[in-house]
């Protein structure tokens, strides 16, 4: 009787609890996730994972979850370099007179480098493993991703005025194809159209996005229904509500990402729902800038797909997608008066599965499942914040801090070891993010 040997592969991750989203709401106790190059190949028992295969790594988690990488849904993250320089201001304020202008004394290729190096480390170190920017300087941005082995989808920003990025509406649009062109294929960063808001791009322009994110198949990644002000200036503008221009253009559709949505009739979540909308809740930023609340709970019930993000840190002031999950769980309750509302297996799916779907990456990430991408994070929760642990979702969404990630792979690969950052130079990234205070700060 022959006797099949162990299967050689790359890795076994053997962890106390596996968090895998999907199916959801469960925890698996003493199972071990097997990766063979960038996919995950099983999920199993760690005793039938010892029979079955044979790995070039074993990685034994005693008292960690492991959960898939945190997908954090819209960010602006060159802007870290940003961080703290003008708070406690009201939206516009804060744009047009602070964040604005520092930008254009400032923006440029290497500006957007080292904002977004310095980013993705904080997410590393807080079990971020992708991204959905929304910046300029797109290309520098999606090369930096890169070569850092970060998965990303990089937005094609579209705006009504001259940039350092664009001078003309013609050059956005021929900017934006040529940087799609040159990321077709890359196994971790893709692209998406981002036009900024309904107040700062026109009727033309999002015509132009439509058509073209259909001819490309990318999404539309755009900041709506952000403060009640701006529904208000463009009822007095158009006579619509900004969510009814996007209806009346073609935008409300299952290619729309809309991020904030603190605004929103029991009529536009139904036709989110109808129309395939993914609608990103930054809840921090929302309370920070005292934007609205979004009522993620009736958008939850009502089926819309849900997704968490942090925004920017100029407007947070942090990556931490576990702060983030538990303020968005814990708003969801007081908005909804209920306190069963938007629970921490809803909140932890809003962090991954439902933010992967949002960028159309629902089949590679989000979650723990044979075929997919092995993006993982291990949690230790043996820490005394973490203890007592009766519950690990909960424990997940409402005790844990990033400080407790010790490692995470991205396509498999490792890129933090026991809480160190792999192949990324820390001295010299903080080195340049003082120089860029000091250049900031003179501006």
């Amino acid at each position: 009787m022959s006797v099949t040997p162990p299967q050689s592969v790359d890795l076994v991750i053997e962890a106390r609890w596996v968090v895998p989203v999907e199916p959801h709401a469960v925890v698996l106790e003493q199972h071990a996730v097997v990766v063979d190059a960038d996919r995950i190949v099983a999920l199993l028992p760690i005793a039938e994972a010892r029979a079955a295969y044979a790995p070039r790594e074993r990685v034994e988690l005693g008292e960690h979850a492991l959960i898939p990488g945190l997908v954090n849904s819209h960010t602006h993250n060159p802007m870290t370099l940003l961080r703290g320089l003008a708070d406690d201001l009201p939206l516009m304020t804060w744009l047009q007179e602070h964040i604005w202008p520092a930008e254009a004394k400032v923006i440029g290729p290497e500006f957007v480098r080292d904002g977004v190096e310095l980013a993705v480390a904080e997410m590393l170190r807080g079990g971020t493993t992708c991204a959905n920017e929304n910046y300029f300087f797109p290309d520098a941005i999606g090369a930096t991703y890169r070569k850092l082995g970060f998965r990303a989808l990089v937005g094609l920003p579209v705006i009504e005025f001259p940039t350092a990025w664009a001078k003309t509406q013609d050059e956005y649009f021929e900017r934006a194809g040529e940087v799609h062109d040159s990321f077709l294929g890359d196994p971790l960063v893709g692209t998406a159209f981002a036009p900024h808001a309904p107040y700062t791009v026109s009727d033309a322009s999002f015509e132009r996005i439509r058509v073209l994110a259909d001819q490309l198949d990318i999404p539309v990644h755009l900041h709506l229904h952000e403060t009640a002000h701006e529904v208000e200036e463009e009822k007095k503008k158009s006579g619509l509500r900004p969510f009814q221009r996007m209806q009346k253009l073609g935008l409300v559709n299952d290619r729309l990402i809309a991020v904030h949505m603190t605004q929103a009739t029991d009529g536009e979540i139904a036709a989110c729902a109808e129309a395939g909308v993914s609608v990103v809740h930054c809840p921090e930023s929302n309370l920070k800038l005292a934007s609205g609340f979004c009522p993620a709970e009736k958008f939850r019930r009502a089926g819309v797909n849900l997704a968490i993000a942090t925004d920017g840190c100029a407007s947070n002031n942090d990556l931490d997608m576990f702060g983030e999950m538990r303020t968005a769980a814990i708003l969801a309750k007081a908005v909804a008066q209920d306190a069963a509302a938007f629970d921490a297996a809803s909140a932890l799916r809003a962090g991954t599965l439902n933010a992967a779907r949002a960028m159309g990456l629902e089949e590679q990430i989000g979650s723990i499942e044979p075929g997919k991408q092995a993006d993982l994070a291990a949690v230790r929760l043996s820490d005394l914040e973490t203890q007592p642990l009766f519950h690990v979702a909960s424990q997940l969404v409402y005790a844990t801090g990033r400080h407790q990630v010790t490692d995470v792979w991205i396509a498999g690969r490792r890129k933090l070891a026991g809480r160190e950052l792999v192949g990324m130079d820390l001295e010299a990234m903080l080195a340049r993010t003082r120089q860029w205070r000091e250049r900031i700060a003179a501006v």
